[in-house]
């Protein structure tokens, strides 16, 4: 929504007949200033907010009282407490027509009677939205803070890819190839678990940086798929020092340039290496071999 600004005509009507005098400043009264009023306009409406839910408790003039609301918030819009402007905080991934839409506020609406409580519902139904607060400047302004999702993720289930965030929660299968470089994880339950391996992988930055997808086996643990085409399997327990073992050997003898299609943590203190079907013939590494 854009600024409403006034320019107001100077009368020039005879100008240089007049004589250069300044005009002395005009100071309105407090009480008629825009933070009083506003002060005022809350503490009435506030007043009457009150009243009327205790009415409508009550059981006394409930009717009456939410008729004397309504007079005073039509009060207020001759006071200029109408909505004219609206700011965002925090937007990034989500579009302003969305957002319009789901405030479902128009330039002129009273400000004071906007339910903020059902719009921060709305709002937040937006898929990249996490949190939302709304806000008003009185007398014309509303501003709403955003938090969106921050993407983890590419989420494949039954052949469709789903943009998931930290928590695991989905937040989009629309507009993906932007995010195609991002990690994919495969299963039903790996969102559910997504967070806990990439703090895994964290500890392990070289490796972390190898992966392109992870697939949930058994609703148990973890087989990698890096870069390459190697293909890594963590056991159930003890994943942290099994990662910690292939990034040590990774270090010491360039593990993962050689021809290996899979290495196997699953056994404590080794790793099990088998190399491509296609592989030339390397006699320092056999075809299946313990480390």
């Amino acid at each position: 929504m854009k600024l409403n600004v006034k320019f107001w005509k100077k009368d020039v009507t005879n100008d240089s007949a007049r004589p250069s005098v300044k005009p002395r400043k005009r100071v309105a009264p407090i009480w008629r200033t825009q933070r009083i009023i506003a002060i005022f306009a809350i503490i009435a409406f506030s007043g009457i907010a009150g009243a009327s839910t205790w009415a409508a408790q009550s059981g006394w003039a409930g009717k009456k009282f939410d008729d004397v609301r309504w007079k005073a918030i039509a009060a207020s819009t001759q006071l200029g407490f109408t909505v004219q402007e609206v700011f965002v905080t925090g937007r990034g991934e989500t579009k302003r027509q969305e957002i319009m839409r789901m405030l479902e506020v128009e330039r002129g609406a009273p400000i004071l009677a906007y339910d903020f409580a059902s719009a921060k519902e709305r709002v937040e139904r937006l898929p990249w939205v996490l949190n939302a607060k709304i806000e008003r400047l009185l007398p014309d302004t509303l501003v709403l803070h955003l938090i969106e999702r921050r993407p983890l993720a590419l989420w494949q289930n039954d052949g469709r890819f789903f943009l998931i965030d930290e928590e695991g929660e989905v937040i989009t299968s629309l507009g993906l190839d932007r995010f195609r470089g991002m990690m994919h994880v495969v299963g039903p339950d790996a969102p559910d678990n997504v967070g806990p391996l990439i703090e895994l992988l964290q500890t392990q930055p070289e490796i972390k940086n190898k992966v392109k997808s992870a697939v949930r086996i058994g609703g148990r643990r973890w087989d990698l798929r890096l870069n390459g085409g190697v293909d890594v399997r963590l056991p159930e327990d003890g994943a942290p020092e099994a990662l910690a073992r292939l990034a040590r050997f990774e270090r010491e003898s360039n593990l993962l340039s050689r021809d290996i299609k899979i290495l196997d943590l699953r056994v404590p203190d080794r790793v099990i290496l088998r190399r491509q079907p296609d592989a030339q013939t390397k006699p320092s590494l056999p075809r299946e071999s313990k480390i």
